[in-house]
């Protein structure tokens, strides 16, 4: 019996040592590799969309990543890029082609009559004579006669008395022609734009080429 018990001990050391020397070995650490292709990340932490554009509040444009200020890049070392994108914001197509320009613009999804790349709007504008509310100017006279010489208070009169131009009866006023009336404003534009905050737009370089739906 206690021969048993010792033979059975003997196997239970003998498993485990077995199982230790089975057991696989933690994988050894791989030092990263860094390139401009694959150290480019979206939004979310994983590769982006080839042209993928992103808000970034820093002062320079992150590796793989370039500013969206219309710049011209070569067909030839942004060839996946430019299968995208085309020569929709710029270029000649056969050398280069352009990023797109956000510089001091607010972007706006294509649709109900606007067109990709398309632009407009302006920073300034001056209004017209048919953009102003239609109103009218009423200069006041009085068809009395005139009662007194100083204009405070008073209006022009009918009919002068002497030195008597003016009267204070308000009893029976008319407008004054229209030529009476000078023309005022000076035709200067007025800022035209919104509330902002500037931070820069940025153009993922490198990525995931999207596929169509």
């Amino acid at each position: 019996m206690a021969q048993a018990s010792t033979s059975l001990t003997t196997r239970r050391s003998w498993l485990q040592r077995l199982q230790g020397w089975l057991r696989p070995a933690a994988p050894a650490a791989v030092a990263p590799t860094y390139s401009p292709r694959a150290s480019v990340y979206g939004i979310n932490g994983g590769q982006p969309y080839v042209g993928e554009i992103g808000i970034f509040c820093g002062n320079f444009a992150p590796v793989g990543w370039a500013f969206c200020d219309g710049s011209l890049l070569a067909i030839s070392e942004y060839d996946t890029l430019y299968q995208l994108i085309g020569t929709t914001y710029g270029g000649d197509g056969q050398q280069t082609f352009a990023l797109p320009d956000l510089r001091g613009r607010v972007p706006m999804h294509s649709g109900n009559g606007y067109t990709l790349s398309e632009t407009g709007g302006v920073e300034q504008v001056t209004l017209t004579q048919q953009q102003i509310p239609s109103h009218s100017h009423f200069v006041p006279a009085s068809t009395s006669p005139g009662t007194t010489a100083s204009p405070s208070g008073a209006v022009p009169a009918d009919g002068a008395n002497g030195s008597a131009q003016y009267t204070q009866d308000t009893g029976s006023l008319v407008k004054q022609p229209a030529q009476n009336l000078p023309v005022v404003g000076g035709s200067q534009p007025h800022e035209n734009m919104q509330p902002f905050l500037v931070v820069n737009y940025i153009i993922s370089l490198y990525g995931i080429f999207p596929s169509f739906n």
